[in-house]
């Protein structure tokens, strides 16, 4: 009872920050909001000046004859799971959309031009197999503009690299689901909120790009750990939303000690939505399955997700300039683009992870302007 009480009390103390801080983004929404998507979040810090010009994270869906931007037959790099085509989905719409601002133009993604601006350096994607979806879209989206380069590709054990030897650049992958650790104790797996090891294979990068919110949520066989310690704490569980606003404080707090803005670029992916339920979209007898186009809606019926509001209150405090991908509206709508039944390695419906090529393109060609623009 002592638990539950103390949970309870905590849980309440977290939703009245929340809520505060979920009014005021409501209170500059009412200014700014176009398709459900805010701009407040362009202004954290300098790392955001960019989005001052144009709210890259505010249009819609538009069809592009220019698209795909590789070939995923021609790609080396695509896992089974997100290689869709290869695995027999029949329809190729999902392919052809293109993300457009609404007042402004994305850059073209150019291959050869990030090549030669980050010849010579380390960029790391760490996080879950969302960050995976996304760091196999860069390595294809490159390859595409050089495909006689010369590379090596390795993949093992939650790690992975592609570098593409000419231009002595590496672009690495790092598994982490949490972020924060999960060690082995003497009662089991613990989930620590205060500890990042595995933060040491971080250091001396040029660019980290972090991602963690889908495993947060897993409970019974799908999870991961046994225990959650926060503190001198040991608990059986924790409310999963308060758990991922403390470890993504534990990563903030590694960010603040641990990166020099000079020398190293940082990227939160922001929070990638998932489609298993129609209601979502004000379609209840459906999921991700055998949707062919986006939504096109003015705003998305599910709203802004918690998880949301908890990465940009953490980002709104750290020190270090982080610049967030606001990624979760324009993939809200893109209801289409799961490989749904069309994976290598999912035997089960996947409306979580995205087909490739597919929506962690616009992710990346989002980088992409945020580098070079």
């Amino acid at each position: 009872m002592g638990f539950l009480f103390k949970a309870c009390c905590s849980w309440w103390i977290l939703c009245l920050s929340l809520f505060l801080y979920d009014s005021a983004v409501a209170k500059a929404q009412d200014f700014t909001s176009i398709n459900g998507t805010s701009a407040l979040s362009s202004t954290y810090n300098s790392a955001r000046k960019l989005g001052s010009k144009c709210n890259w994270f505010q249009g819609k869906w538009v069809w592009d004859s220019s698209y795909p931007l590789y070939d995923s037959f021609k790609c080396p790099f695509i896992d089974p799971q997100f290689n869709c085509q290869k695995y027999g989905r029949p329809d190729n719409m999902y392919l052809k959309y293109r993300w457009q601002p609404f007042s402004c133009n994305l850059p073209r993604f150019n291959g050869l031009y990030f090549l030669e601006k980050w010849r010579g350096k380390k960029i790391m994607f760490v996080g879950d197999s969302l960050s995976f979806n996304q760091w196999t879209s860069l390595a294809c989206m490159i390859h595409a503009w050089v495909p006689n380069a010369k590379y090596t590709f390795v993949r093992k054990d939650g790690l992975g690299s592609v570098v593409f030897q000419e231009y002595g650049l590496q672009i690495l992958l790092y598994r982490t689901p949490y972020l924060v650790d999960i060690v082995s104790e003497k009662q089991g797996r613990v989930l620590n909120l205060n500890s990042i090891r595995g933060g040491n294979a971080w250091k001396g990068m040029d660019m980290l790009i972090f991602n963690s919110w889908h495993w947060w949520t897993h409970t019974g066989r799908s999870q991961p750990w046994d225990y959650v310690q926060d503190g001198n704490k040991v608990y059986k569980d924790m409310n999963r939303m308060i758990a991922y606003y403390k470890g993504l404080t534990t990563w903030a707090r590694w960010v603040n000690l641990n990166v020099d803005p000079s020398k190293t670029r940082v990227f939160f992916q922001g929070i990638s939505p998932v489609h298993y339920e129609g209601k979502d979209w004000n379609e209840p007898s459906k999921s991700c399955a055998k949707e062919i186009n986006p939504y096109f809606g003015t705003r998305y019926p599910a709203g802004t997700p918690m998880a949301w509001v908890v990465v940009n209150k953490v980002l709104s405090r750290i020190k270090k300039p982080v610049y967030l991908l606001d990624i979760t509206t324009l993939s809200q709508y893109r209801k289409d683009a799961h490989p749904s039944y069309y994976s290598g390695l999912h035997s089960g419906l996947d409306c979580s992870h995205w087909c490739l090529p597919g929506l962690p393109d616009t992710w990346n060609v989002l980088l992409y302007g945020a580098l070079f623009s």
